[in-house]
């Protein structure tokens, strides 16, 4: 199972694509997912962690090289998700000009919904759907994924020309304006068009 995260993917990010024009993407460990509302730890290599809150597509068959146009048979569920970055740990590796995975790859910092929900019980649309992540009850994030740059159907038809898509991975689609710092003691709050999908604590 691979957890695929896309980059810049709505229209308030600069650079919102590769150099090619295509979305980016790097990939998470599986030991990254942090399930079942588990609080999470904050770890000890980082001063300055932030969370942002993004629509996460599964997987349901395999696929390589798929069109645009044919990956909608490619997926028929989504949830959220919540990626963490050691924002410092990025920062200092971006001015060095080195690799930044250990940013973004540590244990447990990609959260994951416990629950993940039909299309069809969304209105089928996966380019019409709206979330929000609430941190101790204030709004931080509101997104919705007509904002998109990359669409999911875009993005399946990228990254599977690269790599192989195989049934269980993740693809955690980006996340909007507003991810910010978190700390402990806080509480982070998401839903998908109105329904609770996370709810879990930072320590």
């Amino acid at each position: 199972m691979k957890i695929i995260c896309i980059g810049r993917n709505y229209a308030d990010s600069a650079a919102p694509a590769a150099p090619d024009g295509e979305p980016l993407f790097f990939l998470r460990p599986d030991t990254a997912l942090l399930r079942n509302d588990d609080p999470f730890y904050l770890p000890e290599f980082s001063r300055e962690v932030w969370g942002g809150c993004e629509l996460v597509v599964k997987i349901g068959r395999v696929g390589r090289c798929i069109e645009e146009r044919f990956a909608r048979r490619y997926y028929d569920e989504v949830g959220l998700g919540v990626g963490f970055v050691a924002r410092d740990v990025l920062e200092r590796a971006a001015a060095a000009g080195t690799p930044w995975e250990r940013a973004v790859v540590f244990d447990r910092s990609a959260a994951l919904s416990p629950e993940f929900v039909p299309l069809a019980e969304l209105g089928g649309d996966v380019q019409r759907l709206r979330f929000e992540l609430e941190v101790n009850g204030q709004l931080r994030q509101a997104g919705d994924t007509s904002e998109m740059v990359f669409s999911v159907d875009r993005i399946i038809a990228s990254v599977s020309r690269c790599i192989t898509l195989k049934i269980g991975d993740l693809i955690y689609t980006g996340t909007p304006a507003g991810a910010g710092p978190v700390q402990a003691g806080d509480n982070l709050h998401a839903t998908l068009a109105g329904r609770t999908l996370l709810d879990f604590d930072i320590r």
